[in-house]
């Protein structure tokens, strides 16, 4: 047994701050453990009572007969600290703090916090909270918590295969009764409150080993660990993750609740599909997640077949399938022969396959269709919906569908769009036939894109290590940025630095004739605004040229001028959950559309591609509206370049690639800059001078996307 599994495991349980005054917190663990039978020991701790609940009580945990895997410490939060001590003398491995006054109330119970957590550390105590209202193994019948769920008349306490993870414990243990009333049986739920010391996501990833999970749902409010979450994605387990803090006012609210401070919610989003981890957005859509992660039942691919007695359900679940990035399967020949044979002739045989009411008289419709659907390698999930069907009715196609789930083993998932009244015993008979139902076919569908996303084959790459290769010097310049990616093998315009105003014409010529002349000053961000660009220099321009640009302080860069294309920004940052990659469609589509992907990096085979088919914009790189197409193909290997070129540089660097032109055949990078971020956050250009104003040169903001450094014009 581990120290985190004794929430579950325990075979003796230490309560702290025990009573037996009704309604006291100190109370409700004892009753729910007597109550509910737990069989392992319990040991209530309480100076001043001899027996509570007719179990000897102890007058701290020391004096308790030991070991003692699990503590549960309910006392105020000045007499934790003595707690602590008390079960680092007694060798107790893990402790639940329920008590709250500390670092959710501000900064002086965040020093205490600090103080628990490090008194306890030096100790060899793990922690779980403060502030959490306690966990439940159901199987081992451990509930070392005071939620008012276990005080109801009557609670389910069937042991299942899910398992609940929350940081707030009242809103986990309110899903978990939402879960129960849904007729889904959580086996762990756990909150972990302030995470001070033991997080959810450890907590999760210790329930990953568990052989008996079939689903992990978790609940968060901090910025996630990379690392747990890697190594969570490697268990194999599917996991569904809701994590608050989205906008901007959700953030504050999170940071006030646990000291939670919200990352980018984009990266975090791009780093959860990356891993395989399923996000949701609400408890109901955590629920429904939930469900089809009770089936251990996975599908080989993304593509969809619909049973359908009702042409408006099959018309949604179309809908839906597209909706969610699924495919609706394209049905082989000999499928549409035999479904001929089967369906009316005013159903629908094509996918959606539309059986009709007429399963009402015939109810052999719906094994016969299945029963082809099931056979048919081109089908990976099948969706069955029918609507209002009562009784009898409901129960032939419940059996018609567990035959077929039986005989193929491909997940069958069930849109019953009906009341519960027309057929009280569906949902008990769908669930103990492993048969995942929704009310309606959108949030089957949603549930069958979740299931998809944590089955689909997908290679884990190596975490970066940043900082294991030096990066470019704190004062590099486009050209030597350039070189770096010259180096790399990354394409960047053919040109060099001009001396002077006869230079400049040699080297006009060198590229060309007509060339693109750019000034070279540290901390000039955005040249274009400056007027440190100059487009379509001619030789006999050039000299003028020079001097204008050479007037701004600094070098003078001559270019040869690429041909058009589509231009992308490319940036590769860093934040709390590591090194990202930012790309998108440069120039207005990124300032004025917010148009940009992320990826964490390192990125896995094809994610370049993966990224770039995701943009609003991508069918502007596949020529839309009479353009003509360009190499898509260039720009993602572009992408997977300069990923592996910045990935290990140390935490700070900010590359900063915009323009990237995207050409009929190749993709050059434009123009490079590199920020540096500063101890405060903001982000600096190397190099930067204060503005006559006062203001440093603005940075380049590709953490997220919204600002480009320069515009198309470059």
């Amino acid at each position: 047994m581990s120290d985190i599994s004794a929430l579950w495991e325990a075979e003796s349980i230490a309560v702290i701050g025990a009573s037996e005054r009704p309604g006291a917190l100190g109370r409700k663990p004892l009753d729910y453990l007597l109550r509910y039978g737990y069989k392992g020991r319990i040991l209530p701790v309480n100076p001043r009572s001899p027996e509570i609940l007719g179990v000897p009580a102890y007058p701290s945990v020391k004096d308790a007969p030991g070991p003692v895997d699990l503590a549960l410490i309910m006392v105020s939060a000045e007499r934790v600290l003595g707690a602590v001590d008390d079960c680092v003398a007694a060798g107790v491995k893990l402790a639940v703090i329920a008590s709250s006054g500390f670092a959710e109330t501000g900064e002086e119970g965040a020093r205490l916090q600090a103080e628990v957590v490090a008194k306890a550390r030096a100790g060899g105590l793990r922690i779980i909270g403060p502030n959490c209202i306690g966990a439940v193994g159901y199987e081992n019948r451990v509930l070392a918590t005071f939620s008012p769920l276990f005080g109801a008349e009557s609670v389910p306490f069937e042991p299942g295969t899910l398992a609940f993870v929350s940081q707030s414990g009242a809103l986990g243990f309110g899903a978990a009764s939402l879960a129960l009333e849904r007729g889904l049986r959580p086996g762990w739920v756990v909150s972990t409150g302030n995470d001070a010391d033991v997080t959810a996501l450890e907590v999760l990833r210790e329930l990953a080993t568990v052989p008996d999970v079939t689903g992990l749902l978790g609940y968060l409010e901090d910025t996630p660990d990379i690392d747990t979450l890697r190594a969570l994605a490697g268990s194999g387990k599917p996991v569904a993750l809701l994590k608050s803090g989205r906008t901007e006012a959700g953030g504050r609210a999170a940071a006030s609740h646990t000291g939670a401070l919200a990352t980018d919610d984009r990266v975090l989003d791009a780093a959860l599909r990356g891993l395989g981890i399923v996000r949701v957005d609400d408890i109901d859509e955590l629920l429904d997640v939930a469900r089809v992660f009770e089936s251990e039942r996975r599908p080989a691919g993304n593509r969809v077949a619909v049973v359908t007695t009702s042409g408006g359900s099959g018309i949604l679940a179309a809908d839906a399938v597209e909706a969610h990035g699924l495919q609706l399967s394209t049905l082989e020949p000999r499928s549409k022969e035999a479904l001929a044979e089967i369906v009316p002739a005013f159903g629908a045989i094509d996918n959606p396959v539309d059986i009709t009411a007429t399963v009402l008289s015939d109810p052999s419709l719906f094994d016969r269709s299945l029963d082809v659907l099931i056979a048919d390698d081109t089908v990976d999930i099948i969706v069955a919906a029918f609507c209002v069907m009562a009784g009898p009715d409901v129960e032939k196609a419940v059996n018609a569908l567990s035959r077929a789930a039986a005989k193929g083993g491909k997940p069958i998932l069930v849109a019953r769009t009906g009341a519960d009244f027309l057929a009280p015993d569906a949902p008990r008979d769908l669930r103990e036939a492993g048969l995942p139902e929704y009310p309606t076919p959108a949030r089957a569908l949603r549930a069958a894109a979740a299931l998809w996303e944590v089955s689909r084959p997908r290679t884990l790459p190596d975490a970066p290590r940043p900082g294991t290769v030096p990066g470019p010097g704190s004062q590099a310049t486009e050209p030597e940025l350039k070189r770096l990616l010259a180096e790399a093998g990354i394409a960047v315009p053919k040109g060099r630095i001009a001396e002077s105003a006869e230079d400049a014409v040699r080297a006009v010529t060198e590229v060309g004739g007509t060339a693109v002349l750019k000034a070279v000053v540290p901390g000039l961000l955005h040249k274009t605004e400056a007027g440190g660009v100059e487009i379509g220099v001619t030789t006999a321009g050039a000299p003028a040229a020079h001097a204008r640009l050479a007037a701004l302080g600094g070098q003078v860069l001559v270019e040869e001028l690429v041909g058009e294309g589509v231009e992308l920004i490319v940036g590769v940052h860093t934040t709390d959950l590591g090194p990202v990659l930012t790309a998108g469609l440069g120039g207005i589509f990124t300032e004025v559309l917010d148009d940009v992907g992320h990826r964490l990096l390192p990125l896995a085979p094809g994610e370049g591609a993966e990224l770039l088919a995701g943009l609003r914009g991508a069918k502007v790189l596949a020529g839309a509206r009479g353009r003509a197409a360009v190499d898509v193909a260039a720009a993602a290997e572009l992408l997977h370049k300069v990923a592996e070129l910045a990935q290990d540089w140390p935490a700070g660097y900010a590359l900063d690639l915009n323009p990237v032109r995207v050409l009929p055949k190749g993709a050059v990078v434009l123009d490079a800059a590199l920020g540096i971020e500063t101890a405060t956050g903001a982000e600096t250009a190397p190099g930067a001078e204060t503005a006559p104003g006062g203001d440093a040169a603005s940075g380049v903001e590709t953490a997220s996307g919204v600002a480009a450094t320069e515009g198309a014009a470059r």
